[in-house]
C-alpha cells in the first residue's frame, strides 16, 4: 500500500549580502543592520579593501556605491534605501517602517535625507570604529550637518517620545542614522543629553554591537583614511 505523498515546503531563498570594510563602510553597516532587523538569514560576503572599487567607495571617490548588495533568490538590490524597502515588503511585521501613515512618511523622509545629504559630515568625519580623536575640531560646513542631524533627532523625540527615533522600536530611520552615532563617538562631537543617550542606546543595540565587534576584529586597513587624521 502506497503512503500518501507529503507536501514539502519550498526551500527558503538563499540570501547573500556583499559588504566592504566593517570598520570604515557606513553604507555596508546600514544594509547589514537592516537585514538583521528584518530577520533575514544571509551569508556575508566581504570585499577586499585592495579592490580598487572598494577603496574608491571607502575614500568617498566613487559616484556610485555598489555595496551593500543584497542577493536574494533571483533578486539583486544594491542601494541601501532600496534594500530597506525590499526587506519591508519581504517581512512587513519586522517593523522597518511605522504602521501609522504619517509616521511612516516621516520615517521615509528623514531616511531619505540621510541617504542623499550630509556630504560635509561624511567627508570631514569618515567612519572609523577603531579610532578616537579627542578634542577633534569640526569645521563649519560639517557642523551645519551635525546641527541638522540633531534637529531631526530632537523633532523625532518630541513627536514619538523615544527611546528610538520613531518611538518604542527601532525602524529604518535608526539603521540609517546608526553610523552617525559612531562618527560622533570617534570624533568626540559634543551632544545634548537626549542625543548622547540615543547614541549610546544605538551602540548597545544588538545588531550594532555585533557589527562593532566584527569591525574591531577586522585586520584590513585603508591607509589613506588612517593617515589623514
Amino acid at each position: 500500500m502506497k503512503r500518501p505523498a507529503t507536501s514539502k515546503k519550498p526551500a527558503a531563498a538563499k540570501a547573500t549580502l556583499t559588504i566592504s570594510s566593517k570598520n570604515y563602510s557606513s553604507w555596508s553597516m546600514r544594509g547589514w543592520v537592516l537585514c538583521r532587523m528584518a530577520g533575514l538569514a544571509f551569508q556575508e560576503k566581504l570585499l577586499s579593501s585592495d579592490d580598487p572599487s572598494t577603496r574608491a567607495e571607502l575614500l568617498l571617490l566613487s559616484p556610485s556605491f555598489l555595496v551593500p548588495r543584497l542577493t536574494h533568490g533571483g533578486v539583486s538590490v544594491w542601494d541601501t534605501l532600496a534594500i530597506a524597502e525590499y526587506l519591508n515588503e519581504l517581512n512587513p511585521k519586522a517593523g522597518l517602517l511605522p504602521v501609522d501613515p504619517k509616521a511612516r512618511a516621516h520615517c521615509r523622509s528623514i531616511s531619505g535625507e540621510m541617504h542623499s545629504g550630509f556630504s560635509n559630515l561624511r567627508s570631514a568625519l569618515p567612519m572609523n570604529l577603531k579610532a578616537h580623536h579627542a578634542g577633534f575640531k569640526v569645521w563649519a560646513g560639517a557642523q551645519a550637518d551635525i546641527d541638522r542631524v540633531l534637529a531631526i533627532w530632537r523633532e523625532c523625540f518630541a513627536a514619538y517620545k523615544g527611546p528610538y527615533l520613531m518611538g518604542k522600536k527601532p525602524t529604518m530611520a535608526d539603521a540609517m542614522y546608526a553610523p552617525v552615532c559612531t562618527r560622533f563617538l570617534t570624533y568626540d562631537v559634543k551632544l545634548d543629553a537626549p542625543s548622547a543617550a540615543y547614541c549610546q542606546r544605538l551602540l548597545k543595540w544588538e545588531p550594532m554591537a555585533e557589527w562593532i565587534e566584527g569591525a574591531k576584529a577586522e585586520p584590513d586597513e585603508v591607509e589613506e583614511l588612517d593617515v589623514e587624521f
